[in-house]
């Protein structure tokens, strides 16, 4: 019986992929194909082979949602997740806490093009991407290589546009959701210098995967006062993006650009409200669960961290989920230390990882990560094989196995 219900699902997969975003498909018809019961689902998923399930999850929001549901979790497979980290002074990208359940699983990426510099600069949802350089390299352009260590894939892009723009100042994002759509986005934001102003205005290039090109290369998008730093998300075709007036810029419906229409740009006020100095200026996440966007900060004295949801929908109100007693996890109440300029918390909420009731915290004082579990308030350490964290400083990220395909790019 679970035989027959493994070929039904997989031929309801391909039917649903291709159906998916055809622009024909009738509203008013629901889903795609007769819907199943969510527990016989959920027994039939549970009985997959890791890789296909790992597929599966990206064919609907509904079969993506089992994963997070606490009635349905404990059946499923465990996705790996780990924390994906680079040394500032080595050029090695390496992955710490990675569940063994795919032996094939290259934690060191070593399928990837040996170049003289391969630097980390984001992950999202499975896929990775990197800057390389070579001698060859020429000035004033970024060079980009965007993998899937699951799958080994990997794809080089084309040279983003050429542009005087400061080199100590270049954030680029990669943007994936594979519940929306099978395609990538890179977003390179630059600081551009003037001679005799300084710091000039913003620009932000765009790369898609489907169009093989940077459409967009331009300043007049964002305010000249304007700064994005992680974090970051990628939500159902929207980026989430913090800026340095503490606030979330929101880009949407980036496919409008292609027609020379600007994309809606939304500003939202983070929670700050009742909170002291280490909140609104010390380190806080972004993370994703259930199609939200959750954030997480210590309040002023550090004892207790906040995480707050967001409604990703009109009209972006804030909701408290969690107040978790690091008192509790640490099991100490002097939780900030003065370091000759201003007050710090001795940890720093680096991952959100709630879909497993986790956050992943760097205690400063052991130089040590650790996994908090929301539901039974222990921290678990998480160590990479060298130990020296305190050396990561801003090159780690939250990384979820996914085995979703790359899109071949024609260059």
């Amino acid at each position: 019986m679970i035989k027959k219900l493994l070929l039904w699902l997989s031929s309801h997969y391909q039917f649903c992929l291709s159906a998916k975003y055809h622009k024909d498909m009738d509203p008013g018809n629901g889903s795609p194909a007769p819907k199943l019961p969510d527990d016989l689902v959920v027994e039939v998923l549970s009985r997959l082979p890791f890789k296909s399930f790992c597929r599966f999850k990206c064919v609907s929001k509904d079969w993506l949602a089992f994963s997070s549901d606490p009635h349905y979790r404990k059946k499923l497979l465990k996705i790996p997740t780990g924390l994906l980290y680079q040394r500032r002074h080595n050029s090695a990208i390496r992955l710490a806490s990675l569940p063994h359940n795919d032996k094939e699983f290259d934690e060191a990426l070593s399928f990837l093009p040996q170049y003289e510099q391969l630097e980390l600069m984001d992950s999202c949802n499975g896929l990775v991407l990197c800057k390389y350089k070579s001698s060859y390299t020429p000035l004033g352009i970024c060079r980009f290589i965007v993998c899937n260590p699951a799958t080994r894939e990997w794809r080089m892009l084309p040279d983003t546009p050429h542009s005087h723009y400061d080199p100590f100042y270049n954030m680029s994002i990669l943007a994936f959701s594979p519940s929306w759509s099978a395609k990538f986005y890179v977003f390179n934001f630059q600081r551009l210098s003037t001679r005799y102003l300084g710091f000039g205005p913003v620009k932000l290039q765009v790369f898609s995967s489907d169009l093989s090109t940077w459409f967009l290369d331009d300043t007049s998008w964002l305010s000249r006062a304007t700064m994005v730093s992680p974090p970051h998300l990628f939500i159902d075709g929207a980026l989430y993006v913090k800026t340095d007036l503490h606030e979330i810029l929101v880009v949407k419906n980036l496919e409008r650009s292609r027609a020379g229409i600007p994309p809606t740009l939304r500003i939202i006020k983070l929670p700050h409200e009742g909170v002291g100095f280490i909140a609104r200026f010390g380190q806080r996440c972004f993370g994703q669960s259930s199609g939200a966007l959750h954030y997480a900060l210590a309040e002023e004295d550090a004892r207790t961290i906040l995480v707050w949801r967001l409604d990703v929908d009109e009209p972006y109100e804030w909701s408290l989920k969690y107040r978790l007693s690091m008192s509790h996890a640490f099991g100490r109440d002097n939780l900030c230390q003065y370091d000759a300029r201003s007050w710090k918390c001795d940890y720093a909420v680096i991952a959100l990882d709630l879909d497993r009731d986790g956050l992943v915290l760097f205690g400063r004082q052991a130089d040590k990560l650790r996994l908090y579990n929301i539901r039974t308030g222990e921290l678990t350490e998480i160590q990479p094989e060298d130990h020296r964290i305190n050396k990561l400083h801003d090159k780690y990220y939250h990384f979820v196995a996914s085995y979703s395909k790359l899109p071949v790019l024609t260059i």
